[in-house]
């Protein structure tokens, strides 16, 4: 099943979307990765997903990448006597360690890496930025704030530190058990919730061992001042605009969407934009015309993935809400702007013999108007390396290792097929050409370019090029 398009969808599952029937209707609508959200989502029904997800592949014949989204720290309030309190502008308000229900002067905070990190003139948001405080005393035991605006407090809301570093792990407990169960199952991505700093990731890459590739979630200020670092560390990042809205100015989240996507761009790694993206779907069969062009800012930047959240996990319309992203998708990189658009936010190639070929072979394709580019990667790094130039032909990866094609469902332009590995040159070629026409790239005597390695199932050894025809039958390369 060919896409009419190069960016990707990631489709959260949830109440709406999690039988078998549903998800392959989401996989035909457009989906090409699924997201469990481990917030919601128990070890049982995490593994019934899974296999649910592979049932549905095998029906279909496509390599389908699977996400489990981590919860990461729920920072939160303690309780109320009246399970609420009414504040007012200017007044005092004390978070301490003090385990009693609070009133309109004070409350628990539960989380004492709050109460010894936060320093004077600090904020704390609590629910959502609805209520904002800031700090003017702390002693490790209570934070005297001041209520910059807001009115209402109640149990259990949860905290955000926009000026605070945490010197804790951003995983936490239930993550460790979560990672540990995602671990036995084929779950091909792992997405970390409120990073911080680099450091965070170090754990997960120590416990995941290479057997998950790893999505970073930039929702939190210190996140966003150490993003080449945490790009550098992570397989890709996902603009979480959701927090990433509550902890920052919302008139900054435009710029800083553009930020990561060209800075994840320049460093050839998947990026994913999420949160609201068609909103009103969750309860409307049709978006608004602000989210439409939301979804079309994103696919203008190059972004290599769109994410639904609730539109697809909990909506009444989740069937709609992919394939208007679908839509709205294809409409965009048909629109006559969307390759100069493209082409002035391409990054230089790095000095590399991979970049090199990848860069010649999107030069060659284009210039020559051939049916495809086709590139033999084992690893995956081969794919990212011809997704990065975004090349305006078609990208076939052919790999046989079926972990890495459902990983690279997620990266921007690549159609994967699981192939055998080519016994040589020759099969390479034959082979190439017969999937090119069989997955409907190309026709008899139409001409794509290979990239590959020799020799091969080499990993990282990307330094040859080929123009082949697909030759008469179909099925062999000239």
């Amino acid at each position: 099943m060919r896409r009419r398009r190069k960016v990707k969808i990631l489709a959260t599952l949830g109440p709406a979307s999690s039988d078998e029937a549903m998800i392959r209707k989401l996989f035909e609508a457009g989906a090409d990765v699924f997201r469990i959200n481990m917030s919601h989502a128990s070890h049982d029904l995490m593994r019934e997903l899974v296999r649910r997800l592979r049932n549905v592949e095998k029906e279909v014949g496509r390599p389908i990448g699977i996400l489990a989204d981590l919860q990461g720290p729920k920072l939160r309030v303690g309780k109320f006597k009246d399970g609420k309190a009414d504040l007012v502008a200017g007044q005092t308000f004390t978070l301490d360690d003090t385990n009693t229900l609070g009133d309109n002067t004070r409350v628990f905070l539960p989380h004492p890496e709050i109460l010894e990190a936060v320093e004077p003139g600090h904020r704390l948001l609590i629910d959502d930025g609805k209520l904002a405080l800031v700090a003017e005393a702390s002693d490790g035991k209570h934070i005297r704030c001041r209520v910059v605006s807001g009115s209402k407090i109640s149990d259990k809301k949860g905290v955000s530190l926009p000026d605070t570093t945490l010197g804790v792990s951003a995983l936490t407990e239930k993550d460790r058990r979560d990672l540990d169960a995602v671990l036995q199952e084929e779950v091909d991505w792992v997405a970390l919730s409120f990073i911080q700093r680099p450091e965070d990731l170090a754990e997960v890459r120590k416990i995941s061992r290479g057997r998950v590739a790893l999505l970073s979630k930039i929702e939190k200020p210190q996140a966003v001042t150490r993003l080449d670092e945490i790009i550098e560390l992570s397989d890709a990042l996902m603009v979480a605009r959701g927090d990433l809205g509550v902890e920052m100015p919302l008139e900054t989240v435009p710029g800083i969407q553009k930020q990561i996507i060209r800075a994840c761009r320049r460093a050839g790694k998947p990026v994913v934009v999420a949160t609201q993206m068609l909103e009103s779907m969750i309860t409307a069969a049709v978006p608004t015309r602000a989210e439409v062009s939301d979804v079309a800012t994103a696919v203008f930047e190059g972004a290599d993935a769109v994410m639904l959240s609730a539109e697809s996990a909990a909506g009444a319309y989740p069937v709609e809400a992919v394939s208007t992203m679908a839509r709205i998708a294809e409409e965009v990189e048909r629109d006559p702007n969307y390759p100069g658009i493209i082409h002035a936010q391409r990054p230089e190639p790095n000095a590399t013999g991979a970049d090199a070929i990848s860069l010649a072979a999107r030069q060659i394709a284009e210039t020559l108007n051939l049916s495809a580019i086709v590139t033999y990667t084992a690893s995956g790094t081969t794919g990212l390396r011809a997704a990065r130039e975004r090349p305006l032909l078609p990208i076939i990866a052919l790999s046989p290792v079926v972990e890495t094609a459902r990983k690279l469902s997620l990266v921007w332009g690549l159609h994967c097929v699981v192939t055998e590995d080519a016994t040589d040159l020759d099969d390479m070629v034959d082979r190439a050409c017969h999937i090119a026409y069989q997955e409907e790239f190309g026709n008899p005597g139409d001409r794509i370019i290979i990239s590959a390695g020799v020799p091969l199932r080499t990993p990282g050894s990307t330094n040859m090029l080929r123009i082949a025809y697909i030759g008469s039958d179909g099925l062999t390369g000239i």
